[in-house]
């Protein structure tokens, strides 16, 4: 796996590198354009056969990477991928902080097949994996959370999105007890850290994008922590559209198993802007490009630096 993820790792590199000049250009759609059409290129020139299974775009009518779309060489082997080729867009158009270039990806029949809509969505790291249950209340996953944790109640990071749809989790969570830490965008960095320990981070709730939902949940999987999520269609169309997709009940409770199903998997994340997680794209005064990039496979992980030659 570690030779399969390596040749996947220019795919967010140059996404990231292409929209270097744009950043604080306050023009999404280009960038979210410019970063598309870099991931589609890396990986129609890699020899291993990829078909896009859940992207980003349709919800807001951005350049898509499209769902059944496949690239590289036809052949062995053959992998099913999560895009978002710039998770963030509107923070990289502002030159604002959090923005990520994000791939995951497992062997083919593995991924979630589902249309871009919301996902409601839960998420824990390893010591509380097996602890959450998306259909319980709010009060008893934070109270099982804790136990696994062996932290007081009162001591619980809550990773919740700052966006008005949360406003009654906030509350209800606030009147448990747990500290709420919110954040603007791109909730899979939220996922990524409620699983590494060097973040002060417990646990993720919140409703977002389907597509970062699973990215999030194979990262998860990568770092062996515990993500759960269900399908929230706003429409008949969307309902339908899961139903097409083969999806024969799309608002059931989804368990990490389902929306990835094995071990051979892996996330790559390159940092576009300044993060939580990774530093954003550096250029140096000799004209290189610097990236930071993490990746994870395997239950391991690693921060990977790659000064890149100028590009023009």
């Amino acid at each position: 796996m570690e030779n399969i993820v390596m040749s996947y790792l220019p795919v967010t590199q140059n996404a990231a590198i292409s929209v270097e000049s744009y950043i604080g250009n306050e023009d999404k759609i280009l960038i979210d354009g410019q970063a598309t059409e870099a991931m589609r290129t890396t990986l129609q020139q890699l020899e291993m056969k990829s078909t896009v299974v859940i992207g980003e775009g349709e919800m807001d009518e951005a350049p898509m990477l499209y769902i059944g779309e496949t690239l590289g060489k036809v052949g062995y082997p053959e992998f099913d991928l999560a895009v978002d080729p710039i998770d963030g867009t509107t923070l990289a158009a502002n030159g604002q902080n959090q923005a990520i270039s994000v791939l995951a990806g497992g062997t083919k029949g593995s991924l979630l097949h589902a249309p871009d809509m919301y996902m409601e969505k839960i998420a824990v790291g390893s010591k509380a994996a097996g602890h959450i249950d998306l259909t319980d209340s709010l009060e008893v996953n934070l109270k099982r959370v804790a136990f696994a944790l062996e932290k007081p109640l009162t001591e619980l990071n809550v990773l919740i999105q700052d966006r008005k749809r949360h406003e009654s989790i906030v509350k209800t969570v606030r009147s448990i007890g747990p500290n709420v830490k919110q954040f603007t965008d791109v909730d899979i960095t939220a996922i990524v850290a409620t699983c590494l320990e060097d973040y002060d981070a417990d646990i993720f709730i919140g409703i977002g994008g389907a597509p970062e939902g699973v990215i999030g949940a194979v990262a998860a999987r990568t770092l062996g922590g515990d993500f759960q999520g269900r399908l929230k269609p706003k429409s008949d169309n969307e309902y339908n559209r899961c139903m097409q997709m083969g999806m024969k009940n799309p608002e059931k409770h989804l368990f990490l198993e389902d929306i990835i199903k094995t071990d051979d998997c892996f996330f790559i994340a390159t940092g576009v802007t300044n993060g939580d997680l990774l530093k954003g794209i550096q250029r140096k005064t000799d004209g290189t490009v610097e990236t930071e990039t993490f990746i994870s496979h395997d239950f391991s992980n690693q921060f990977l630096t790659t000064v890149h030659e100028s590009r023009g």
